[in-house]
């Protein structure tokens, strides 16, 4: 399978480049293919199918026949074929964040860290596989007992971005394989390799046959092929993570055949710094979330709200550590900051730029495109940080998904809070201050579904993430919360005679 590609793999047998449908690699019916490109070269690396509506019906139809069988399957069963599949997945961590560095861009450091923080979700749902309870109680009318049962839901499709693709697929797939769910993924037109890839380890994990599917389709026929599992009458759960524009869609299509859907959506996420932070430590967790995969986050940091007394040392402290990343293709040694993954991004990134500049924005730090220029045929932007940025700037009110950090200076508590929660989207807020009564404060007054407390990127396998307000409803990960996403609870009455 491993032909012609632009690094050695360990096991040439992981890259895969069909379909996986019922079990059978193919190509679409069309015979299509669709070309991949590598951000950091901006040249095509490997083709996948082309997949369109017509292609949807088989793969829904093999998923739905395999949950009549998966679903009895014993949770204990499913609990080692994911520990299986997880061992697999470690083994080959190396040859996967190869992928996954030519499709997004990523430095191969960060990809070996997504394996690693993903791995948390297969290891994490082998667990939760067991521990599916109902409930039992007395109810008022005498003679009764009402217990409550769950069971899996039934073909759930995910529709995933190309920012995380290993992890965007393990922490959809590790709980809805885990509740006895079977699965179709439609992975991002940029990632469709890692997403097979993990296809063909669950395949050699010994899930059956139709339990994880894989349609890769290119932006053209995007729209089209998620629409048509959408729609699907076998499907029966829809989890998407993307933006709210697309969410929202997503949401009204599934809302005509009331499918349970899981959105996980923009953020938009404030950062604040308080004048008694730990200046030091907030600027190291903001470097890590800001530009870990050149600013692509949906929890990254957006809008940082900076204290007046710290602004200026905060942002000389910044300034230093930003201009010490090293800028480059993500497979070359020591590189720190790779491509953004998609040339849409760098047009967004030079608005928000020229807009800054033009509202009185200084440009403290890079704020140039670097695709082009010698030495950089990808997608590369400088790493970029803006001081003066106001409310009325684009950087306040659009998600950037670039290396570009801006600085807004701010006086007391309520303004910050009030400032912070300007804005349609509830992802994830964080602040830094050494106050006690401040942090609880900030806890139950910011506006987002995940609030980290001197802390920034806090997701794992352990922590329910998902967001309120425009960043959509449902959890990801975390115990309980994430596996009933793939559940029915079903309410049964007992009358019995002889009995109080």
């Amino acid at each position: 399978m491993a032909k012609n590609l632009p690094f050695k793999m360990n096991n040439p047998d992981l890259f895969r480049d069909k379909s996986l449908i019922g079990g059978e690699w193919k190509e679409a019916k069309s015979g299509k293919r669709f070309d991949v490109y590598d951000p950091g070269s901006n040249k095509v690396w490997a083709t996948a199918p082309d997949n369109t509506p017509e292609d949807t019906d088989e793969a829904v139809k093999a998923a739905y026949e395999a949950f009549q069988t998966y679903r009895k399957t014993n949770p204990r069963q499913r609990a080692q074929w994911l520990l299986k599949w997880d061992q697999l997945i470690r083994d080959n961590r190396d040859d996967l964040a190869r992928i996954v560095t030519y499709e997004c861009g990523k430095p191969i450091a960060e990809s070996q860290g997504e394996l690693d923080y993903a791995l948390g979700f297969t290891w994490w749902f082998a667990g939760e596989a067991e521990r599916v309870m109902g409930t039992v109680q007395v109810p008022a009318a005498p003679s009764r007992r009402v217990f409550t049962v769950k069971q899996p839901i039934g073909v759930a499709v995910a529709l995933v971005p190309w920012n995380f693709p290993i992890a965007m697929i393990l922490r959809k797939a590790g709980a809805a394989l885990a509740a006895g769910c079977t699965m179709v993924v439609k992975p991002s037109p940029e990632t469709p390799f890692s997403v097979l890839a993990l296809a063909y380890l669950a395949e050699q994990a010994g899930f059956p046959k139709g339990v994880f599917s894989v349609l890769p389709t290119s932006l053209e026929n995007t729209p089209a092929l998620s629409e048509a599992l959408c729609r699907h009458p076998l499907v029966k759960k829809v989890t998407f993570t993307g933006s709210t524009r697309v969410g929202k869609l997503v949401a009204k299509i599934c809302a005509d055949g009331l499918k349970k859907v899981t959105l996980e959506l923009g953020g938009n996420c404030p950062f604040l710094v308080f004048d008694d932070a730990d200046l030091d430590q907030a600027a190291a967790q903001l470097m890590a979330l800001k530009y870990r995969h050149a600013g692509q986050a949906c929890i990254t940091a957006n809008r940082v709200y900076v204290q007046k007394g710290v602004y200026d040392k905060f942002a000389k402290i910044l300034a230093e550590k930003a201009g010490a990343l090293k800028v480059g293709h993500g497979a070359t040694e020591g590189v720190t900051m790779g491509p953004v993954t998609t040339p849409r991004s760098l047009d967004k990134a030079e608005a928000h730029i020229a807009d800054a500049k033009k509202l009185g924005g200084q440009i403290v730090l890079g704020g140039n495109k670097l695709h082009g220029t010698k030495g950089y045929d990808g997608y590369f932007f400088e790493p970029t940080l803006i001081t003066g940025a106001k409310k009325e700037m684009m950087v306040a009110s659009e998600e950037q998904f670039s290396p570009i950090l801006a600085l807004f200076e701010f006086d007391t508590e309520d303004e910050a809070v009030q400032r912070a929660n300007d804005t349609s989207m509830g992802l994830a807020s964080y602040f830094f201050t050494k106050n006690i009564d401040r942090t609880w404060r900030l806890l139950e007054n910011l506006e987002a579904g995940m609030i980290g407390m001197n802390t920034g990127n806090s997701s794992a396998a352990e922590s329910p993430f998902g967001g309120i307000k425009e960043s959509g409803y449902g959890k990801e990960s975390g115990k309980d919360v994430a596996i009933n996403e793939y559940m029915v609870t079903k309410t049964g009455t007992l009358t019995l005679s002889d009995h109080y």
